[in-house]
């Protein structure tokens, strides 16, 4: 199971300890490691984020990976947009985006990103999504730290071939 701590509908306010949110439950995750606590959802938007706090996110994500291989907490939100931490230790599901392009810088690690061919085992994620097992055909290219790179909306995208961890920014853009 793909554990994901995203924003979803709600903008979440990080400033101070980061925030993310699991099956419904916003956590804070403490600046200086100890109990993860449960707290309010705040519907304000994120438009900054130290690099301090996003050190903290992937702190986190690497202490809580080894149960989940990808881990998505936010980093900005400011409706439509939202950018995410994605941290990756292994190939997770192929996915396409119908009504947004996503944008993806890499932070650190490496990897390989498939785009284009066709989902295998295509199924329905949520109303905008799909979601299959893999991609038959599309072009493959390495990614290391430092890349930039742009999905169009429609396109399916997977990440495989992940070398120790895979550490990403990603914007989801509102697209037409």
């Amino acid at each position: 199971m793909l554990k994901t701590f995203t924003a979803g509908a709600v903008a979440l306010a990080l400033a101070g300890p980061a925030l993310a949110q699991t099956s419904g439950r916003i956590v804070q995750v403490p600046a200086t490691g100890g109990q993860v606590q449960e707290v309010a959802a705040v519907a304000t938007a994120k438009t900054f984020t130290s690099s301090d706090e996003v050190q903290r996110l992937i702190a986190h994500a690497r202490q809580v990976h080894k149960a989940e291989p990808t881990i998505t907490q936010p980093i900005l939100s400011l409706a439509p947009y939202r950018a995410a931490l994605e941290y990756r230790t292994a190939t997770g599901p192929a996915a396409v985006h119908e009504k947004e392009a996503e944008l993806f810088y890499v932070i650190e690690g490496s990897g390989t990103l498939t785009t284009g061919g066709k989902l295998k085992d295509e199924k329905r994620q949520n109303p905008a999504n799909l979601q299959g097992s893999g991609i038959d055909g599309g072009q493959s290219r390495t990614v290391s730290k430092g890349d930039f790179l742009i999905v169009p909306e429609g396109s399916p995208h997977q990440y495989s071939d992940i070398k120790g961890e895979l550490i990403l920014m990603s914007l989801h853009v509102p697209r037409g």
